[in-house]
């Protein structure tokens, strides 16, 4: 446990002083959903949306775009102390392997909850956008921030699994953008799946992202569950990706993590 908070406590702190890190990763979602949200709303009238409003519907996913930032940001830690010798040193220290990646992990899962939910209190805040909070405030906002936390273990977990496994940074955001940003449209963040295409459907529900943006629009958009997956069903599938994600990290060893770009 020492090991691991010291590793958390470093992280954070490195993220603290990058503030071109904390202001790009919050600023962007929250300047499309007032653009892009603004723009679709009453330039185009949305009718397949419950109360036409766009930009309502844009705040689950512009919550999920804050984490998949923020997981990607997060790795590129890994790949700076691997560069300078920090992670071998690390490595060598009596903390296991776990412990260290472990931290790292958690650092990045914190930072990430943190920038998604200051989305979220922001979108909240501001008077044209209407949050229907059908389970109640209490019960809204816990579910929205069980949501949130669980969908950051999952991007940041699978960020890290694949850097180490890349030995370039270049690379790494290369393969994540080409990975996460299919999921992110395709995860019913900025459209509805259903008035889309069947052999689209059928990747949106093929997609982990598609679950952890319906459990927030259920917490914080939806006036029911007619047309949504539905809580348990999300809840089920995330928690279940969790255990398979697992599985590969307790078999990480320390020469993977230890890899130079050489």
């Amino acid at each position: 446990m020492t090991g691991l908070v010291a590793v958390v406590q470093r992280d954070l702190r490195a993220v603290a002083r990058s503030r071109s890190q904390l202001y790009s990763s919050v600023l962007l979602p929250l300047m499309l959903l007032a653009l892009l949200g603004t723009g679709v709303s009453d330039g185009l009238e949305p009718a397949a949306l419950e109360d036409g409003d766009y930009t309502e519907f844009l705040v689950p996913g512009m919550v999920v775009m804050t984490a998949l930032f923020s997981s990607t940001f997060a790795s590129a830690s890994f790949y700076q102390d691997r560069a300078n010798g920090m992670l071998k040193m690390m490595l060598v220290s009596p903390a296991p392997p776990a412990a260290v990646l472990g931290g790292k992990a958690l650092a990045a899962v914190v930072i990430g909850t943190l920038q998604a939910v200051f989305v979220l209190v922001v979108a909240a805040l501001v008077p044209s956008i209407d949050l229907n909070l059908q389970y109640g405030v209490i019960g809204s906002v816990v579910l929205a921030v069980l949501g949130i936390v669980i969908m950051n273990i999952l991007l940041c977990g699978f960020a890290l699994l694949l850097a180490t496994r890349i030995r370039t940074m270049q690379g790494f955001h290369l393969v994540m953008n080409l990975v996460l940003f299919p999921l992110l449209f395709l995860s019913g963040a900025f459209f509805p799946l259903e008035d889309l295409p069947f052999w689209l459907r059928l990747l949106g529900y093929a997609n982990p992202l598609t679950y952890a943006v319906d459990l927030l629009q259920l917490a914080l958009y939806a006036d029911g569950s007619d047309g949504y997956i539905g809580v348990v069903a999300d809840l089920a599938v995330l928690a279940g990706l969790l255990a398979i994600l697992a599985l590969p990290a307790v078999r990480l060893r320390p020469a993977s993590l230890a890899l130079s770009g050489a």
